[in-house]
Parts: C-alpha cells; sequence; structure tokens
C-alpha cells in the first residue's frame, strides 16, 4: 500500500520527502511522531499544525484523513474510531516536529493502536519506522 499512502500525502501540509515518522507502540497505546529530517522551521512548524489539527479530530474519533490515505478497512482503524471516548488522544510538540499520543486502558483499544501502527509503519515505507522502548 506504499504507493497510495505517499499519493495521499496531498492531504498533508508538509513535505512527507523531508520527514520521518516513528511509531512507538507502547503498554498503554502508542505514540506516532513525525519529524523533519532537514530542521527547517518552516517544515517543523506545518508538521506541528497538521498533527494538532489531527490529534483534535481523533480525540472525537474522526479518523476519515487516515482512511482517505491509507484505506478505510486499515487494522485497527474502524476500532479506534468506535472507541475514542474510551482513548486519550494528545498532541506534543517535539524538538524537530511533533507527536500524537494514544492512550486507553481498554485492552482491545491497545491493540486496535497497535495494530493502527504497524500498519502506518508497513505503509509509509522508506519515510517511516516502528520503534520499541
Amino acid at each position: 500500500m506504499m504507493a497510495k499512502a505517499h499519493f495521499g500525502a496531498s492531504g498533508m501540509s508538509f513535505d512527507l520527502s523531508r520527514t520521518l515518522h516513528i511509531f512507538t507502540p507502547l503498554q498503554d497505546g502508542g505514540e506516532q511522531d513525525v519529524v523533519s529530517t532537514d530542521y527547517d522551521a518552516a517544515q517543523i512548524a506545518l508538521i506541528r499544525q497538521h498533527l494538532s489539527v489531527q490529534a483534535g479530530l481523533r480525540a472525537k474519533g474522526d479518523y476519515s484523513g487516515p482512511a482517505a490515505m491509507h484505506g478505510p478497512t486499515m487494522p485497527g482503524l474502524q476500532a479506534l474510531a468506535a472507541g475514542a471516548a474510551r482513548m486519550h488522544v494528545l498532541f506534543v510538540a517535539l524538538p524537530a516536529g511533533g507527536r500524537i499520543l494514544y492512550q486507553s486502558r481498554d485492552p482491545a483499544l491497545v491493540r486496535a493502536v497497535h495494530e493502527w501502527l504497524y500498519a502506518q509503519a508497513c505503509d509509509h515505507g522508506a519515510d517511516a519506522m516502528l520503534s520499541h522502548q
């Protein structure tokens, strides 16, 4: 699905070729980081703006952006949208970009976050990595 992810990149305000996506499963959910690989201030601002908006939407159960880019059947996506009331979603600024933090006490939602992060890491291809803390 990598080509589809990059085709859908037009929905992102920043330049994918100048970023690294880092997906980290955690015991209570996971982290989705996007960082600038060239530390350009304008690029970092665009990353932060995009992730901040997306975190707000996802906190409400709106995963239409990822569904449009990666497909509506992406693993974990439907469960995350349906379980928004049991998920804490937060944007965090990072020195070179930003992070969306997903946390839940519901084991099924934690599994859904992990499935979704794994699928995204595979889908993004060379501009992404899976991290294990």
